[in-house]
């Protein structure tokens, strides 16, 4: 046999397959619907996770834009003390608090461009009848230029405003709606923790995960939030942003020796203080996507096991049906392994048109979750190819059986079976 003919008759083999698979869903519309549920439902996990996560991780690409390459945080908590860790150690509760004087000694290090001191918890803010949750955010004067956003009304509280701890606010666009609607809200007075709260402007945060996921936000001076919102500081930190043409490990050598000075600490002694850069945060995101992947790749499974029963199901039923056709088409020549082809392409065709259903359904969740969340999520080319190589995977694989039964059908007694 040449190898065109030999060609041909695999595109036959594979269209004749194809239709009969197709004729197959057709006739037994309720067998199959087991089978396409089962593998749509996997699909669609893929899809729609995989579109939800590439979302958040544009989020946090947007974060870390926003905030510069070499921005990076200090903690009070010390990471990588873990149970097993020497008893004799110091933890990180025993660690002391971050400080405004911290953040003044930092700002003032000659390679440091600007320095944000923030807290933030959940508060209830009110004006006139309505009220909402909202994260209520102190910070330092300078965080409009360390954290970026944009004031679209009114202004930012200056130094002395901070210093004096006057009740200041300012919200963003989403509070700014939820409290007031329509009616301008500067110099408008809300009520935080019972106390009043003059808005001086409103601000619009960049497109980033924790606009997206923050939602309303009312920002306050840091010595406000300190004295008046919280005075619990356990957790307080310090956002620091180096000057233009300053290397990051430079400008985090200056900060760790000036604390680690001013805390008196000795040179055998671990740092009571963390620093961390946008790289780790990253990496540690990474590990929870990492986690999510997993969780995908189970639910995605359990959809893809249900068709692939599905398949053995409908499969054996079909080879039962077609049993003296199959002798027919030996006893006219056909080998063991045309047989075998014949109905693994049906098979991989029926978890396929599954995959398809998925595709759709997946599609339509995505379009679902940027019309109802502020997440842009996008469906990435691999989660669709990586969905139907699993579709046609699974058919193939559960398929093995039914159709090397087929393929072993002695064609005598397939020819008598009645």
């Amino acid at each position: 046999m040449s190898p065109a003919s030999g060609v041909g008759a695999t595109a036959t083999a594979l269209r004749e397959g194809i239709v009969i698979a197709l004729d197959s869903l057709r006739a037994n519309k309720m067998r199959a619907a087991l089978t396409i549920l089962g593998v749509a439902i996997g699909v669609m996990v893929v899809m729609a996770m995989a579109a939800a996560i590439k979302g958040i991780n544009n989020a946090v690409d947007d974060v870390f834009k926003q905030t510069g390459p070499t921005t990076f945080f200090v903690f009070r908590m010390q990471g990588g003390q873990d149970a097993d860790d020497d008893e004799d150690a110091p933890q990180w509760w025993d660690y002391p608090s971050l400080t405004p004087a911290d953040a003044a000694m930092i700002a003032a290090l000659p390679s440091i461009d600007g320095v944000l001191m923030g807290d933030d918890n959940q508060f209830r803010v009110t004006y006139g009848a309505t009220d909402a949750d909202m994260r209520v955010l102190g910070r330092s004067h300078y965080w409009p230029q360390v954290a970026g956003g944009e004031i679209i009304a009114g202004r930012s509280y200056s130094a002395v405003e901070e210093e004096v701890a006057d009740r200041v606010t300012v919200l963003n666009d989403k509070a700014a709606d939820i409290l007031f609607g329509r009616t301008d809200p500067i110099g408008k007075s809300v009520k935080i923790v019972g106390q009043n709260y003059r808005v001086i402007g409103v601000f619009k945060q960049p497109p980033s995960l924790f606009s997206a996921i923050g939602g309303a936000v009312a920002i306050v001076p840091y010595m406000t939030y300190r004295r008046h919102v919280s005075r619990w500081n356990e957790f307080a930190f310090i956002m620091v942003r180096p000057l233009e043409g300053v290397q990051q490990h430079v400008a985090i050598d200056e900060v760790v020796t000036a604390l680690r000075r001013s805390r008196g600490l000795r040179p055998a002694q671990v740092n009571n203080f963390e620093v961390v850069t946008q790289d780790k945060m990253l990496e540690e995101w990474n590990k929870v996507t990492g986690m999510f992947f997993m969780v995908m790749i189970a639910l995605s499974a359990v959809g893809l096991m249900v068709g692939g029963i599905g398949v053995i199901a409908i499969m054996m039923i079909s080879v039962t049906e077609r049993t003296r056709e199959i002798g027919v088409r030996k006893a006219l020549g056909a080998t063991r392994r045309e047989i075998l082809w014949q109905f693994l392409i049906e098979a991989a065709t029926l978890t396929l048109v599954g995959g398809a259903v998925g595709m759709a359904l997946g599609g339509l969740l995505v379009v679902l979750i940027n019309s109802l969340t502020p997440l842009n999520a996008a469906v990435p080319l691999w989660s669709v190819i990586a969905a139907l190589g699993a579709s046609i995977l699974t058919g193939v694989v559960f398929g093995i059986v039914p159709a090397n039964k087929a393929s072993k059908l002695d064609p005598v007694e397939a020819l008598r079976y009645e």
